[in-house]
């Protein structure tokens, strides 16, 4: 049994969750733990203060307790508003409190694209275009060139949750560049578990999402690869994209 423990902010989106783990199979547990979300606001302050090392080490004795193999903090935005660094003293802060590896969904991009060999990518998000140009830094910063940044402005999380699949969709073809070798899909707070398949299908590209990165970045650290194509390409066995 491999145990995966993520830090979840608020309660929007979290109904992925269950049904990631359930296509992954019998032995991935997903246990999920909420953080207080304080203001849920798009701008970069509340994503600062979202992502705060207190918040986090608050739900870190409950993964311990459920014997997590890895933790990683489900949300990009408050992790990459610090910058590279400043992501990095945040996972490095919660693997030392956590006692296991860690990580957070914004490294989890960076990773995932690298599997695919994807290393021009197109974003987006329903954040606003101050928070979704320090993304683009952040990708870059990860190694990554950023062939287009789509922003919706302004939608709450909220909001954002309860956006189903045709406007998940059109989200992200509103992202695609025909030059974008994947479309990166950040808001942890969209339902996009369900949806993979139809957004590569109208893509004709590998499409990445918050939450399925994130149990992806999990597996990762806990050493684990498992073939799920209901997930996408990043869980199937060969990377498709070349570069």
């Amino acid at each position: 049994m491999t145990a995966l423990g993520l830090l979840y902010p608020g309660h929007f989106a979290e109904d992925d969750f269950p049904r990631i783990e359930q296509l992954l199979g019998s032995d991935i547990r997903v246990d999920v733990v909420h953080t207080d979300i304080g203001e849920d606001g798009p701008g970069v302050a509340a994503l600062r203060e979202l992502g705060a090392e207190e918040r986090l080490a608050a739900g870190v004795a409950e993964l311990r307790l459920a014997g997590a193999d890895a933790v990683v903090w489900a949300c990009a935005g408050g992790s990459f508003v610090h910058g590279w660094e400043g992501a990095q003293r945040q996972v490095r802060a919660l693997a030392v409190a956590a006692g296991m590896p860690a990580s957070a969904t914004s490294f989890a991009f960076v990773h995932a694209a690298r599997e695919l060999g994807a290393r021009r990518v197109a974003v987006g998000t329903t954040a606003p275009g101050e928070v979704a140009a320090l993304l683009a830094d952040f990708l870059r910063a990860g190694g990554l060139e950023v062939a287009g940044v789509r922003s919706s402005e302004s939608v709450t999380a909220a909001e954002a949750a309860t956006w189903g699949e045709e406007e998940v969709l059109a989200l992200a073809r509103a992202a695609d560049v025909p030059e974008a070798q994947a479309v990166l899909l950040p808001d942890a707070a969209l339902h996009t578990a369900a949806h993979v398949p139809t957004l590569e299908k109208a893509l004709s590209k590998p499409v990445l999402t918050a939450n399925q990165v994130t149990v992806w970045e999990g597996l990762r650290l806990a050493d684990r690869r498992v073939n799920a194509p209901a997930l996408g390409t990043l869980f199937t066995r060969e990377p498709l994209v070349q570069a």
